[in-house]
């Protein structure tokens, strides 16, 4: 969960520039460290001009002048994730420094809890920054399964790609866009996925095929649930949030 500042004048928002900057210095330490070609490359300043895009165009939006604290730590996680997209990109899921990949993608995960933390203890959570905090968790997910497919079989896309499908279903059909009541279990079942794909990524368990099949099982059933909710509720509003 990140967190905006508002205000009520219209501003001019840098600081999303200016971690579009910190990326591209990331990026850097990364070739130089553990190598990075053109498609890496590609793959992260991509990944970091969509970034600085989707919340430059949020903080204008909600005429934010400013990140709050909690936002900067989502970022950093940010940063991370795309370290972890340009080395994936750019081995093709091949020769990839498996240590530094899990390494990365178990701080981004564990830095989720952090901002979370933070955008509760200072009460300054906010719509935009709960969206924001999805839209890196969904991509670290989706960037892990393309790796993990690499040596599981194709099948575990489905975990990285079942959200985007949700969404796009919901442009075709309006009754998904209904705000879904706040559960706990979507929460732990979501928070499973990362955890699993790291484990899964780093080789070190011998039945981690087991463990991902059990995960994206479980994501089945939440999103088969959801999606029950909302087909049986389509007539009733109802209250809640968003699936995360």
């Amino acid at each position: 969960m990140i967190t905006l500042q508002h205000t009520r004048t219209p501003v001019v928002v840098r600081e999303p520039a200016g971690w579009a900057v910190a990326q591209v210095l990331g990026l850097g330490v990364v070739a130089a460290t553990a190598g990075l070609g053109p498609l890496g490359w590609a793959a992260g300043l991509a990944y970091g001009f969509a970034t600085w895009a989707f919340l430059g165009y949020g903080m204008q939006r909600h005429r934010a002048s400013s990140l709050g604290p909690a936002d900067r730590v989502t970022l950093t996680r940010g940063l991370l994730v795309g370290a972890v997209t340009a080395l994936v990109a750019d081995r093709a899921g091949q020769d990839v420094p498996v240590a530094l990949v899990v390494t990365l993608a178990a701080v981004a995960l564990s830095l989720d809890w952090v901002d979370g933390q933070v955008a509760r203890r200072t009460g300054t959570s906010t719509p935009l920054g709960a969206r924001f905090d999805m839209e890196v968790d969904a991509f670290l997910i989706l960037v892990l399964s393309a790796y993990v497919a690499v040596h599981m079989g194709p099948w575990v896309l489905a975990i990285g790609l079942m959200r985007y499908v949700f969404v796009a279903a919901s442009w075709r059909f309006r009754w998904m866009n209904a705000p879904l009541p706040a559960s706990y279990a979507r929460k732990v079942v979501a928070a499973v996925q990362g955890i699993v794909l790291v484990v899964a990524a780093s080789g070190l368990l011998p039945f981690a095929a087991v463990l991902t099949g059990l995960a994206l099982a479980s994501l089945v059933w939440s999103f088969g649930r959801d999606v029950l909710w909302l087909w049986t509720t389509a007539a009733a509003p109802v209250g809640g949030s968003r699936h995360v």
